[in-house]
């Protein structure tokens, strides 16, 4: 970290921790515990759904490597990738808004999508994910020559 010379040494330590105590936060909003993402699947349900959307359980899980989520809708359960974890909180929401929607329509079809779109930045996370997956292709492949 960078301080500006000439602060005190008790200026320097109150900076030091503002700043420490910042990044925590930031850290914190970027890196949910479950009851927080069950919080949010709760928000997002109420604000684009009418709240019919309830799940039982939202966690963060370490056995998906090919899916951002999943649903399983007779139990109300969803289940978030921990490769998640430090993206964008507008990606978080999408992956639970998605998930959301499987507890309401457990397919792909037109109506599914038209309930997932109701999430204002769905078209830019599904972009942003398609976009860090060819990324991680990319480099998987780069590493692998």
């Amino acid at each position: 970290m960078l301080l500006p010379a000439g602060l005190s040494r008790v200026d320097e330590e109150q900076w030091v921790r503002r700043m420490l105590d910042r990044l925590a936060a930031k850290e914190q909003r970027r890196r949910p515990s479950d009851t927080e993402l069950l919080e949010r699947a709760m928000e997002l349900s109420v604000r684009y759904l009418d709240g019919k959307a309830r799940p039982a359980s939202v966690r963060w899980v370490d056995n998906q490597q090919h899916r951002w989520g999943s649903c399983t809708p007779d139990h109300g359960t969803i289940r978030i990738s921990t490769r998640l974890r430090g993206m964008p909180a507008w990606v978080v929401d999408y992956v639970i808004m998605h998930e959301l929607v499987h507890l309401l329509v457990p397919s792909h079809g037109p109506r599914f999508w038209e309930l997932v779109d109701h999430y204002p930045r769905a078209e830019r996370a599904r972009g942003f994910l398609e976009g860090f997956s060819m990324a991680m292709a990319c480099q998987m492949e780069t590493n692998a020559e």
